[in-house]
């Protein structure tokens, strides 16, 4: 289990719905740092929140920035892009390599740069993931096939680092109310309650966040017999 009591916490994709509340909320426990990070990041109202560049497709910028908050102990990879199309196979290849490389490719860039800082630390790293991982609408697919990799990755991350003494948590949900689904009409979670439950899960030591019933159904039926979305 990790504490955020004194925690250097730091959000990828801060600027965003998730990701502002994981700034605010981990100060609210008692962080005593945040770096809140963004290809622009923006300006905030608290000195223990220290806006840092990242663009977690870019190399150069992941080295800087790793270098930069060289005290982190808690990574939240929150950072993440969606798109619709109206089927799998009428997404284009370059849309999937988009997706591939902020969603997947992105998140094990930023784990593999401060896993150094974590192993020292023996801190903690929150993968944001999604129910798409294991089920996906047809105009989403290709989205949930970033997610399910992460998925994968959560796991293989957690089997490598667990041993040194970092806690993986892989946090999964549905639609939830951000900018990433403003305009779709669908029942929408809070941020502030999913936040609240990675939060809580992370200081309880668990290794899955399932942040609402959709989520815990679909997780719970994985054995079932494959049938379309």
């Amino acid at each position: 289990m990790t504490s955020l009591h004194s925690a250097v916490v730091l959000v990828t994709g801060a600027n965003g719905g998730l990701g502002t509340e994981f700034v605010h909320q981990a100060l609210d426990r008692g962080a005593a740092k945040v770096y809140a990070t963004a290809r622009a990041p923006r300006t905030w109202d608290d000195p223990r929140i220290v806006p840092l560049a990242l663009d977690v497709t870019d190399p150069g910028s992941i080295a800087r920035a790793a270098e930069q908050a060289a005290d982190t102990t808690v990574l939240i990879n929150n950072a993440g892009v969606a798109a619709a199309t109206p089927s799998l196979l009428e997404t284009p290849v370059e849309e999937l390599r988009r997706l591939l490389e902020t969603n997947t490719v992105g998140l094990f860039a930023v784990t593999r740069a401060f896993a150094p800082a974590l192993r020292r630390s023996r801190g903690a790293l929150i993968d944001v993931a999604s129910v798409a991982s294991w089920r996906s609408r047809p105009q989403l697919a290709a989205y949930g096939a970033t997610k399910a990799a992460v998925w994968s990755l959560t796991d293989s991350l957690r089997a490598e680092l667990g041993p040194e003494g970092v806690q993986v948590l892989g946090l999964y949900l549905a639609f939830t109310d951000t900018p990433m689904t403003a305009g779709m009409d669908v029942p929408k979670g809070s941020p502030v309650d999913v936040v609240r439950q990675a939060y809580d899960g992370l200081e309880a030591g668990a290794l899955e966040v399932l942040a609402d019933e959709y989520t815990r159904t679909v997780r719970a039926h994985l054995s079932d017999p494959v049938v379309p979305a």
